[in-house]
């Protein structure tokens, strides 16, 4: 009997294991385009995973999760994450590039995954 409570505790352990946890979708709601258009509604998110402002509660998740996320190609992120995290990306990129230096000094500082996106997402 203790053996087979045993091997439902291990089963369970490694089916919660072998799942891929993913980052919580509660921010998802949030316009993005709107955000991408307004350079003073992105300036904030930009200065918070900086560490050059106070971070809204959705920055702080973002902050909490960035350097894993760029590293993993959004491995644990939703769809709508996935979808979005490119166009956000590009146009730091492409329209921030002083905060893309900072973010790629303080994540990436190796640039092991950085010059990927810069390859995939600059506008030549």
């Amino acid at each position: 009997m203790k053996l087979q409570i045993l091997l439902c505790l291990v089963s369970a352990a490694v089916m919660v294991s072998a799942r891929p946890e993913k980052y919580t979708n509660k921010f998802d709601n949030v316009n993005l385009d709107e955000i991408l258009s307004n350079r003073r509604l992105l300036m904030p998110y930009l200065k918070c995973i900086t560490d050059e402002g106070k971070c809204t509660p959705d920055g702080k998740e973002l902050k909490i999760h960035i350097k894993e996320a760029l590293q993993e190609d959004c491995a644990k992120c939703t769809e709508f994450q996935k979808n979005n995290s490119n166009r956000v990306m590009a146009k730091v990129i492409n329209e921030e590039p002083a905060y893309w230096d900072k973010i790629k000094a303080k994540y990436d500082p190796q640039n092991a995954f950085s010059s990927k996106y810069e390859k995939e997402l600059k506008k030549n």
